[in-house]
């Protein structure tokens, strides 16, 4: 509820208003001008269509070409986006730079800067210097007296305002889709392997019971017994495997500190998508083995050999930089399709073989002349991708025919894909004899 403070410095706004447009004495015309405006950038949802409408008032209610200049958030750069049909007939396409007054005559037109709202340009996903977000041109406007350009500068003053909220809704839309897409990595990645910690204090409490009746076993024998020996190799036995859980234990941690380390980054969560945090490391060393040691055990239980001989180049000759924590769960996520769809094949030689294999190769010029790659692969057995799904496989929530009967959600193939191209890298998948590759190249 609104303080009587409140209203009334509301109520002293309006007067000044009502006194402003008094002031600019708009024609009938000119208010109806405004009046379509609003109307219609309110049923336009589509940012192309806005702009369309921003050039389209001038020319249907004063006969102006006119042309929308809106910044690029990478180059700085004004592009041109939308353009009255005739524009193109009243010179060609001017190379802009926000004039320093605000407005200016270039070459027979009226250039205005277009700008935001100046308490709320911290909110924009991007820096725009001066607040200026565009620029409106009216094309032969070498005749406008004072209340023209003061017409024309109040109507790019309400496209700003305009392309101002409506780069504040696709930021906070984008906000939401990267935090319903974390979501669903913090569950492939966290939530989900967090359940193995149950079966390891399982396994480690059912050896601590072990070991305790063992040793009141032993308490219970009088001295001299000739089974104590057999006693002390049976507790030697369970403190081995007690040694071994525990080791679990301690990689399954420093694997799960990892990966929640990464996914609750809070500068995911200040921009709306993932960042990054590289170093140098040794890719099979720091990324790939940890991985591969989390599901060797379940490659062993489904009959799956691994081929871990990371071919291609030595380890030693190849520092890559990367985030090791998002390209941990690259791996990891490869790792779990191979597991879910390694399937047994027949070699030519008739043999029967059921494995995944991982490496990596130098690809010379790749990313052009002295800009080598190198392609990370990882290949599992079985029958291949249809032709009509590869073109689709790395879309966010697809799945393809033979993925009906297996738990997933189509996200991690996409997760990889925004990872590598993060990196400036490209991912991808090819059909090979005896099965699939998974393979993401990323600079050498």
């Amino acid at each position: 509820m609104f303080t009587m403070a409140t209203f009334t410095q509301i109520t002293e706004r309006i007067e000044s208003k009502k006194a402003d447009y008094a002031a600019y004495n708009f024609t009938q015309t000119e208010s109806t001008a405004f009046k379509t405006f609003f109307d219609l950038a309110q049923e336009y949802d589509d940012m192309e269509d806005f702009y369309y409408l921003c050039v389209a008032v001038p020319k249907a209610f004063f006969g102006l070409e006119a042309r929308l200049y809106v910044m690029d958030a990478k180059t700085g750069e004004f592009p041109m986006v939308s353009g009255t049909p005739g524009a193109a007939a009243q010179g060609p396409q001017l190379v802009l730079t926000p004039p320093p007054e605000g407005h200016a005559y270039l070459n027979g037109s009226f250039v205005m800067c277009i700008k935001g709202k100046k308490i709320h340009m911290e909110e924009l996903p991007f820096t725009a210097k001066d607040n200026v977000l565009g620029l409106l041109e009216i094309c032969s406007a070498s005749g406008f007296d004072a209340h023209k350009e003061l017409f024309f500068e109040k109507y790019a003053n309400r496209i700003g305002f305009n392309i101002h909220n409506r780069l504040i809704l696709e930021r906070n839309v984008e906000h939401l889709k990267f935090i319903k897409a974390l979501v669903s990595d913090i569950e492939h990645n966290i939530i989900v392997p967090n359940m193995v910690y149950k079966l390891y204090l399982r396994n480690l409490k059912g050896l601590i019971g072990k070991n305790l009746e063992v040793e009141n076993a032993i308490k219970a024998r009088p001295p001299g017994d000739g089974r104590i020996g057999a006693f002390v190799a049976e507790m030697s036995e369970i403190n081995q495997y007690l040694k071994t859980e525990l080791g679990n234990l301690e990689r399954h941690y420093m694997n799960m500190s990892l990966f929640l380390e990464t996914l609750l980054r809070r500068s995911h969560f200040d921009k709306g998508r993932l960042t990054l945090r590289t170093k140098p490391c040794r890719m099979k060393e720091d990324v790939v083995q940890p991985q591969l040691e989390r599901y060797a055990s379940q490659f062993r239980e489904m009959g799956i050999t691994v081929d871990d001989r990371f071919s291609g180049i030595p380890e030693r000759d190849i520092i890559t930089v990367v985030d090791v924590g998002l390209m941990a769960q690259v791996y990891s996520n490869l790792f779990s399709n191979a597991l879910k769809y390694t399937r047994e094949v027949t070699e030519s030689s008739g043999l029967k073989v059921k494995y995944i294999s991982y490496g990596r190769q130098l690809l010379k010029d790749y990313f052009g002349t002295g800009r080598d790659g190198i392609k990370y692969n990882v290949f599992n057995t079985g029958p291949h991708i249809g032709a009509d799904e590869r073109g689709r496989l790395f879309e966010d929530g697809f799945r393809g025919a033979n993925s009906k009967d297996k738990p997933g959600t189509g996200h991690g193939l996409a997760f990889i894909k925004n990872v590598i191209e993060l990196h400036g890298g490209v991912a991808g998948y090819e059909a090979t004899p005896q099965g699939n590759n998974f393979y993401f190249i990323l600079h050498k």
